[in-house]
């Protein structure tokens, strides 16, 4: 179905969603985030791997790409465990963030969505997610683009994103709030499980 959409270049990976399922249950999550939801395929993959009442927040700007994906995820019997909020995440977040009993309530987000805010993203996941929980930022290789010369040839979605995602992978390589590890699964994964 996503391999049909004009924005199928979008879509999570399949050894990327096994990954993300295979991540959820070993952490042994229950609450969940997902920023950035597109058709709802690793939202799928992290709510099959939930327990039966566990949930997951999922924000996109975007209800009809989610609608689209939405069928899959009801025929799996999991839509139960989803809260889907459309709208910019930064706003949600911040609204999140007024009500202290959501500080530290997270054990997993998977942040696959506007690249050029996944730095005011960190700052404010960093406060949801629990001390031993893990933020997993995807797109972090951005096609390999991270690791080429400025003047290499990418389409222009490409070239944009990436002095963003250089940033963040310099970023996240040096706060001492978190360790991570860089994970070349689809198009690299950023795990940052939260110690301070």
């Amino acid at each position: 179905m996503t391999a049909a959409h004009p924005w199928n270049y979008m879509s999570t990976s399949a050894d990327e969603g096994q990954f993300l399922m295979f991540l959820v249950k070993i952490i042994n999550a229950k609450y969940t985030m997902e920023l950035g939801v597109y058709t709802g395929y690793s939202l799928l993959s992290t709510a099959l791997a939930l327990p039966d009442d566990g949930k997951i927040v999922a924000i996109d700007i975007d209800r009809k790409c989610y609608e689209l994906g939405y069928p899959f995820i009801k025929n799996a019997g999991v839509d139960h465990k989803i809260d889907f909020r459309e709208g910019p995440a930064l706003p949600q977040l911040d609204e999140m963030l007024h009500d202290e009993t959501n500080h530290g309530l997270f054990d997993f987000v998977f942040v696959d969505a506007d690249k050029d805010n996944y730095l005011n993203y960190h700052e404010r996941l960093l406060k949801l997610v629990k001390i031993g929980g893990v933020i997993a930022y995807d797109n972090t290789l951005w096609n390999g683009s991270v690791a080429d010369p400025e003047n290499a040839q990418y389409p222009e979605y490409v070239k944009y994103y990436r002095p963003f995602v250089l940033e963040l992978n310099k970023f996240l390589a040096t706060d001492p709030r978190i360790e991570i590890n860089q994970i070349p699964t689809s198009d690299g994964i950023t795990l940052c499980r939260r110690i301070q």
